[in-house]
């Protein structure tokens, strides 16, 4: 299996912990929260590199070029995520084809287990579109009302949360990204991008445990995660 690169969006701010670093940069046991997911990801054997997406004038970018003794690069990210991810994509190295598959993967979202992303890489690259990691809904959904009453329950049944990383080809999402920023959609994930193409990804089953810290209840979870793994 060819290497592969990984595209990292982190120039968001992270507005829910109210301090002024951004959660990426926040520290989780004795690194930030950033170099745990680049970890993640390039300790997998078939990633080749990472192209981290970072905002314009980055204080807290630690200026990282190499882990695991694979190239990290940067650019500068876009007003939305689907931008970054954008940007990203135009930045990669020449020698990553249009056709080539690239993963996305969220900055705050460290816990990400290799055995789900080598059956990420597995799954989608046997498909023509591509995968995303995702987990089936478990819990009983409530359709609210105006007033804060439950109107409706709804359905869960083939109803599944997108999670990261997603894997799709190079030129195709780019395409994808664009077009949806010239019909002012704003799409919350990659695979949305790729089905207002008309095209259907693979959604494959990935653990609960790969959450992104978005407050900070998650970051003491994910601190929690960090103090029971073998040192």
């Amino acid at each position: 299996m060819a290497g592969i690169w990984a595209v990292v969006p982190a120039a968001g701010r992270g507005t829910r912990f109210g301090g002024p670093t951004p959660k990426q940069y926040l520290l989780a046991g004795d690194r930030v929260l950033l170099a745990h997911t680049l970890e993640a990801l390039l300790s997998h054997p078939v990633v080749a590199g990472v192209m981290v997406v970072v905002a314009e004038n980055d204080a807290d970018w630690p200026g990282w070029q190499s882990l695991a003794d694979k190239p990290i690069l940067t650019c500068i990210g876009g007003a939305t995520r689907a931008g970054s991810v954008l940007a990203g994509l135009q930045a990669l190295p020449d020698d990553v084809r249009a056709d080539d598959f690239v993963l996305v993967h969220d900055a705050a979202r460290p816990n990400l287990a290799a055995a789900d992303l080598g059956r990420l890489l597995e799954v989608g690259r046997a498909d023509p579109v591509g995968a995303i990691l995702a987990a089936p809904v478990r819990d009983t959904l409530k359709r609210a009302g105006d007033d804060g009453g439950i109107d409706a329950t709804e359905p869960r049944e083939r109803l599944w949360r997108a999670l990261t990383p997603q894997l799709f080809r190079r030129y195709q999402l780019a395409r994808a990204l664009q077009e949806a920023a010239d019909a002012g959609v704003e799409v919350t994930d990659e695979a949305m991008a790729m089905e207002r193409q008309g095209l259907r990804p693979l959604l494959v089953e990935g653990s609960e445990d790969n959450f992104k810290v978005t407050t900070p209840a998650d970051l003491s979870r994910f601190e929690f995660v960090l103090s029971r793994r073998d040192p």
